[in-house]
């Protein structure tokens, strides 16, 4: 067996990879739906049951599929005390026999988390050490409903016909290809550009398609090649959306919070996208029929104002501990008591991580 090195940033890059490999697992999911349901497929009044019918297979292969899967090694040690399981384990993931030095990380990880006390939903909102990032974790998971990328891929077919195009379908599919391809594309990124800048990179670039948007819809009947414009800023809206606001909101709580407030985060910040998701799919109907081709200046508007919060209000976590970010929060909170102002997080002031690495 060779020897591999393990790292922090390594840790951090397998988590990214991790949590972005759900969102390509979901727009995976909806790209092979959009095909099924081309009309000469499955799409027909006639066939439309057994299109829906289709999803329990997906059910049926994941559980056959769970006996297999591999217990956590970190469930095994710190809740269950089983040390041999857990090295056992360890030792088929990284493909080596030595072990120790992440078993030792373990149990210091055990020992942290038994003087931590577990946090509840309503501390979170009223330890002022907890506020900013929980409102963070919030409002990215806000941003990514509100900025309209559901309303498109619910509705997108409809947008495209109002926009003129022959054949609606194959455009819903062409925008569904382009969100699995930049979804892939940032797993490369996300780690490189950091994932600040990518956001506010991906939350300009979606704010521009959507004034492209509302541009092309009002100009359609002037002007033919407006369907041709439509569709590429569908398109490019799509692939700004898979750079960066798209991947980032599943896993920014877990680097913004420890293993004790962590549970009582992520339900808050579930909660916030899916109420957040079922009020856009529900209401951009109605937006649509009153606002018309102005709707999306609606989602221009937040997401300019998203862009404004990222700059003041989100930090850089890449190459940053847990320890390094809860310092930092815990930093402004002081200044804020001491002098009455709330200054940004200077969390890019902090160094990264050193890369000191082990032999496992």
């Amino acid at each position: 067996m060779g020897t591999q090195k393990v790292t922090p940033s390594l840790i951090f890059a397998i988590s990214v990879a991790t949590g972005t490999l759900n969102q390509l697992g979901i727009v995976i999911g909806i790209l092979v739906a959009q095909i099924f349901g081309l009309e000469f497929i499955l799409g027909s009044e006639e066939r439309w049951p057994v299109l829906l019918g289709l999803t329990i297979i997906p059910a049926i292969l994941q559980s056959i599929a769970l006996p297999f899967c591999l217990e956590s090694p970190r469930f095994l040690l710190i809740n269950r005390k089983e040390e041999e399981n857990a090295k056992r384990i360890l030792q088929r993931l990284w493909g080596t026999q030595d072990v120790n030095q992440d078993i030792l990380e373990m149990k210091e990880e055990s020992v942290r988390m038994s003087q931590e006390k577990q946090v509840s939903v309503l501390q979170l909102f009223r330890s002022s050490s907890y506020q900013q990032p929980i409102l963070i974790s919030i409002v990215l998971q806000l941003l990514q409903q509100l900025s309209g990328i559901n309303a498109v891929f619910y509705y997108s077919t409809g947008i495209f016909k109002d926009a003129g195009v022959e054949e609606p379908i194959y455009a819903t599919i062409g925008a569904g290809v382009v969100n699995t391809i930049f979804t892939v594309v940032s797993l490369f990124l996300v780690e490189r550009a950091g994932r600040r800048t990518l956001h506010m990179i991906g939350l300009g670039g979606m704010a521009v398609c959507s004034i492209m948007m509302t541009i092309s819809l009002l100009l359609k009947d002037e002007y033919d090649s407006m369907s041709f414009v439509c569709i590429t800023a569908i398109s490019v809206y799509v692939a700004f959306f898979e750079i960066e606001p798209g991947p980032i909101p599943w896993f920014i709580v877990a680097e913004l919070f420890g293993q004790g407030p962590r549970p009582a985060a992520m339900a808050v910040a579930g909660c916030s996208n899916w109420i957040s998701n079922f009020l856009v799919g529900l209401l951009f109907p109605s937006a649509a029929v009153y606002l018309g081709a102005y709707v999306f200046l609606v989602f221009a508007t937040f997401l300019i104002m998203f862009l404004i919060f990222t700059f003041f209000k989100v930090p850089e976590t890449r190459g940053r501990t847990f320890e390094d970010i809860t310092r930092a929060f815990e930093g402004q909170v002081n200044e804020f008591n001491r002098s009455g102002k709330g200054s940004v997080v200077e969390m890019n002031s902090i160094p990264p991580i050193k890369e000191n690495t082990t032999n496992v």
